[in-house]
């Protein structure tokens, strides 16, 4: 700055910044920044948005505003900042003020962060104050998302309050010159959290150094442990000890369903860390270290060294990195890889309190670490993906939710969708923000509803939403719409696949017609059958269903998903094939099917993916949901396979795709199971594509929309976008939000929004005296 520009008349602006500006240092880096510039005023917390008063010559305010934006921390992500001329207050210096609450500014939540490099040095430093402190943070890492209970974002907001500073870190929060300038979470090993060692009948270990030193020795000794992290608590074992991840299915009744794994260290370049584990593609390393941290499917290396038992008939392993300093810590003593799974009952969402866990997974744990740091919230791993090109979420969780979208037009009044009752998420929605929350788990397990629950009500109150209306799933036994049933009188049903649709459409900002495959497990229909393989044409608030996969009959209803050989019956009863290998049980399946006793009509991908895999052999029972069609993808192993013709077949309006051609081939014990799995996969993708073209052909559609669980097989996936963008579409597969049922309450939003304002525009339509009438008749039969 110039001398001419220093002695310029001073004036003065209110600047606001909105988006990510609290919990992430941007206080602290706007008084920073103050006084590099040689501006005056001040700056604080008001809402959810930085409030900031500027004072000096124009030049250097201008230089200032740019700053704002171009120069943030890291962590935030500011919005453009508003600014207006004011009069200057006669500042000397600049200052934090204290924080002011306010509903004007939309509330933005930071997810939790991973602990940074400089905390990182300062633990592995003998002669610092947190040497080897589990806690460590700093303005630009630690909890946020788990820790906030209110904003303004405060420490006596957090769950820090009860942890008074010590003289010393009451120093470091006072001092702009530190990197712990108004770190919230801020803690040391005086007057911070503790970590406690508790095995059953035995008094309890309480110190961070004891504490670690027998939760490292029980581990090397092959035990488990239940450790509390940063969402909630992981179940630890060794994860090259065969017995002890045995054991850890056995005690968790989780036969099959792949574990995640936790490697020693920060960094993988220039190491042999994955070497005998896995083979990362070019960027997945960069996923591994990033802020996310997430577990991130890579395929397993040829020499596996890891217990054969962690993802069992599976081509991947999930891996993760220490994220936390007590992870750090842990990983570091241990010197090896370690499973690190969600501490919870099978569906049930990750537990964070110490006497849950110790109640509910007494038989499954060995011993117990614990810290007495609140988890306000729970918070899973992200789970990432490589599908279709690039890195895509199948879970939402720590580091990446709450995700925050934007609509193309803001919603009518607050609302709050309910999501599936399959890995449920919830979505809040206010002007043209809507918040997803993180993984809550499947609302049939035991625990979960209240979860569900407990949860909607603290995130109405942390984002400062009151819905006034609710939107849920049509299927009238989803525990989720009976739970909005009995709690809002005001509530839209959206059918499930309808809200996949609209989800594609949503994320991408889409406002124009195009043609979604919308395949899964099941989802209630709007024709009343359980649909799963659909192809909707259209927008939200005004799709059409144009084909489906040709319908099947599940024997024994819910049972068909737990048990392949079922759907596998049905295809070949429906086909009038005979299946030589049926099991013994399949003569009573075959009088319920004659006599459509328990055998609902379905259209379902997902199950046709079951049948497949109980045909060839792979899995006539499963443990989990999708565990045979997981097998199936991996038996297919990517090799070349020509596609079987599957015939398109027009039925009371819709093309029908026929399956029944793949039937011979999946039974051929003459062609290889690896052949069979690849022909199946390349099958329907060709279908897919034939599909695509004739309703190109019909309606002039261009963009093709790829989402639902089965989207998340890889083969299929990419094969599918192969094939369509060969035939000139436009392909969109969702990209911030999981192609599986997490999507479902982002997608009912939308849908809802679309439909609210096509009822709006046609009551404006209507003649005088029409309206009162109308508004009636949409109230009293909202919910059919």
């Amino acid at each position: 700055m110039t001398p001419a520009e220093t002695a310029a008349p001073a004036s003065a602006r209110r600047i606001r910044v909105r988006g990510r500006v609290q919990g992430v240092g941007y206080r602290p880096f706007v008084l920073r920044l103050a006084l590099t510039l040689g501006v005056q005023g001040w700056v604080r917390n008001v809402g959810g948005a930085v409030e900031i008063q500027a004072e000096g010559p124009s030049a250097g305010l201008d230089c200032f505003a740019r700053a704002l934006l171009a120069e943030a921390p890291p962590l935030a992500r500011p919005e453009t900042p508003e600014m207006r001329a004011v009069a200057p207050q006669g500042c000397r210096g600049f200052v934090i003020l204290p924080s002011a609450a306010t509903d004007r500014d939309a509330i933005v939540i930071p997810p939790d962060h991973f602990v940074c490099a400089d905390c990182l040095a300062e633990m592995r430093d003998p002669a610092a104050r947190r040497h080897r402190y589990p806690f460590t943070n700093c303005t630009q890492c630690g909890p946020r998302y788990t820790l906030i209970d209110r904003l303004p974002y405060d420490r006596p907001n957090t769950a820090m309050a009860d942890f008074p500073l010590c003289d010393d870190c009451r120093a470091e929060y006072g001092n702009p010159a530190d990197r712990r300038y108004h770190a919230q979470p801020l803690a040391c090993p005086r007057c911070g959290p503790t970590l406690t060692w508790q095995v059953s009948g035995a008094p309890p270990v309480r110190g961070n150094e004891a504490a670690l030193a027998a939760c490292v020795a029980l581990l090397r000794a092959g035990g488990i442990v239940a450790a509390k992290g940063v969402g909630g608590y992981h179940l630890l074992c060794d994860a090259r000890a065969d017995a002890a991840v045995r054991r850890l299915r056995a005690r968790k009744r989780r036969p099959d369903k792949p574990l995640a794994v936790m490697l020693p260290g920060d960094g993988l370049d220039g190491d042999d860390r994955l070497a005998g584990i896995a083979v990362p593609a070019p960027g997945d390393l960069g996923l591994l270290r990033s802020p996310l941290r997430p577990i991130v499917l890579l395929p397993k290396s040829r020499e596996f060294a890891l217990s054969a038992a962690i993802a069992p008939g599976l081509d991947e392993i999930g891996l993760m990195l220490p994220y936390s300093p007590l992870h750090h810590l842990l990983l570091a003593d241990f010197g090896g890889p370690l499973v690190a799974t969600s501490a919870n009952l099978s569906g049930e969402p990750v537990l964070t309190d110490a006497a849950s866990v110790a109640s509910r997974l007494g038989g499954v744990a060995d011993a117990f670490l614990h810290h007495d740091r609140p988890i306000r919230r729970p918070a899973d791993d992200a789970v990432f993906r490589r599908l279709a090109g690039r890195q895509r979420p199948l879970r939402l969780g720590r580091g990446l939710a709450p995700v925050e979208l934007r609509l193309r037009r803001p919603v009518p009044c607050p609302m709050l969708a309910l999501g599936a009752d399959l890995k449920n998420t919830i979505a809040l929605a206010q002007d043209d923000r809507v918040i997803v929350s993180p993984h809550l788990g499947d609302l049939g397990a035991p625990r979960s509803l209240q979860v569900f629950g407990q949860v909607i009500e603290d995130l109405c109150r942390l984002f400062a939403v009151r819905p006034e209306l609710v939107v849920a799933d049509a299927h009238p036994d989803y525990l989720s719409t009976r739970w909005g049933s009995a709690s809002w009188p005001e509530r839209v049903t959206v059918h499930h696949h309808l809200a996949h649709a609209a989800a594609v459409s949503g994320e991408f900002g889409l406002d124009e017609p195009l043609l979604v495959f919308a395949w899964d497990g099941l989802g209630y229909g709007e024709d009343g059958t359980l649909w799963g393989g659909e192809a909707l044409l259209g927008q939200p608030g005004a799709w059409q269903r144009v084909a489906s996969l040709r319908p099947f009959r599940l024997i024994g209803g819910d049972r068909a998903s737990r048990e392949p050989w079922r759907c596998a019956l049905a295809l070949c009863l429906e086909a009038e094939l005979d299946w030589p290998a049926a099991p013994a049980a399949a003569s009573l399946a075959r009088v319920a099917w004659r006599r459509g006793l328990n055998a609902p009509l379905s259209s379902s991908a997902g199950r046709l993916f079951d049948a497949a895999a109980a045909l060839i052999g792979l899995c006539r029972t499963q443990s989990h949901e999708g565990h045979a069609a997981a097998r199936l993808e991996a038996l297919a192993c990517g090799l070349p396979a020509a596609a079987v013709e599957l015939p398109l077949l027009r039925q009371d309006g819709l093309w029908r795709i026929d399956w029944s051609p793949l039937l011979p081939r999946l039974m051929a014990d003459d062609t290889p199971p690896v052949m069979r799995a690849g022909q199946f996969h390349a099958s329907l993708a060709a279908a897919i594509r034939a599909v695509a073209l004739r309703v190109r052909d019909e309606h002039g559609i261009r963009r093709v929309g790829l989402t639902g669980g089965v989207f998340q097989n890889r083969r299929l996936l990419a094969r599918a976008q192969r094939l369509l963008v060969r035939a000139g579409f436009a392909v969109s597969i969702p990209e911030r939000l999981p192609v599986n049922d997490a999507a479902i309450s982002f997608g009912q939003i939308v849908e809802a929004q679309a439909r609210v304002a096509r009822q709006a525009a046609s009551v404006a339509a209507l003649p005088p005296g029409h309206d009162s009438m109308d508004r009636h008749h949409d109230r009293k039969h909202r919910d059919a």
